[in-house]
């Protein structure tokens, strides 16, 4: 389980523009659950995987992975535990690699390196068995420098790579923001199986709201630091998209039709 408990977080401090995200914020999430979040701008979608993942810190709080407190555990270690796939697509890999370089790093992820060597070629047709089914040519292309793919490609291969190990948590923030609508339908359906295949645990930030109702076990809707709408289950299921619509309404007349 993942529990953020009474987590604060203010920015700014001390300044004109001083502004406070989070007061006494609670949540828990279960395992293997996959959570879609949605929400206005600056309602605290991002800042909250970015507390999880270490990026940011609270400023009070505690956040806990199966009663394991994590606010003492620096970014990269928590990477052990977790993958995060970015809005852009250039952020998960390297450009200057191949496509087989990059895997090979990504299935190299917390092992001793020591004098072996970065690439087994033995695992180049397990490799192209991965990469054949998302559709998008990549099993072909192995030998190719990432940097010469497609957007849509590259989000594929960094969705691969953040999974290709074990972990527990996948961290998606808005990872489909940046694609075409048919790729964008493509990653998805690659993220729900890969979730679903290795029982992850998923939180999914996104702005598509046909996604956050088609995709996930529930759902959640941010509004200035606060779950203002948390639906699972049978009742995420009978949601539709005008209730989503009704609650982004009723917040923007509550913000002075500022959303």
């Amino acid at each position: 389980m993942l529990e953020l408990k009474s987590i604060d977080k203010t920015f700014n401090i001390g300044t004109v523009n001083e502004t406070t995200l989070f007061n006494d914020f609670n949540l828990k999430i279960g395992e293997g659950e996959f959570v879609s979040i949605i929400g206005s701008n600056g309602s605290g979608k991002s800042t909250m995987l970015n507390l999880i993942c270490g990026s940011l810190l609270p400023d009070a709080g505690e956040i806990y992975v199966d009663g394991k407190n994590l606010n003492k555990i620096p970014e990269h270690r928590r990477y052990k535990l977790m993958g995060r796939v970015f809005q852009d697509p250039k952020i998960g890999t390297s450009p200057s690699m191949t496509l087989l370089e990059n895997m090979s790093m990504a299935d190299n992820k917390g092992k001793p390196w020591n004098l072996t060597r970065g690439i087994n070629k033995k695992k180049i047709d397990e490799y192209k068995e991965m990469l054949r089914p998302i559709g998008l040519g990549l099993e072909d292309k192995l030998e190719d420098k990432v940097g010469s793919l497609s957007g849509g490609q590259r989000q594929a291969v960094a969705l691969l790579m953040a999974t290709l190990v074990p972990i527990e948590f996948l961290i998606l923030d808005e990872h489909t923001a940046a694609l075409d609508p048919k790729t964008a339908d493509i990653v998805m359906e690659m993220t729900n199986k890969i979730v679903r295949e290795k029982n992850l645990t998923a939180l999914m930030v996104t702005h598509n709201l046909k996604y956050s109702l088609k995709y996930g076990d529930r759902m959640l809707m941010m509004h200035k630091g606060h779950a203002v709408m948390d639906k699972s289950g049978e009742e995420k299921k009978n949601t539709n998209l005008d209730d989503i619509l009704d609650k982004f309404y009723e917040i923007s007349i509550e913000s002075g039709n500022s959303l």
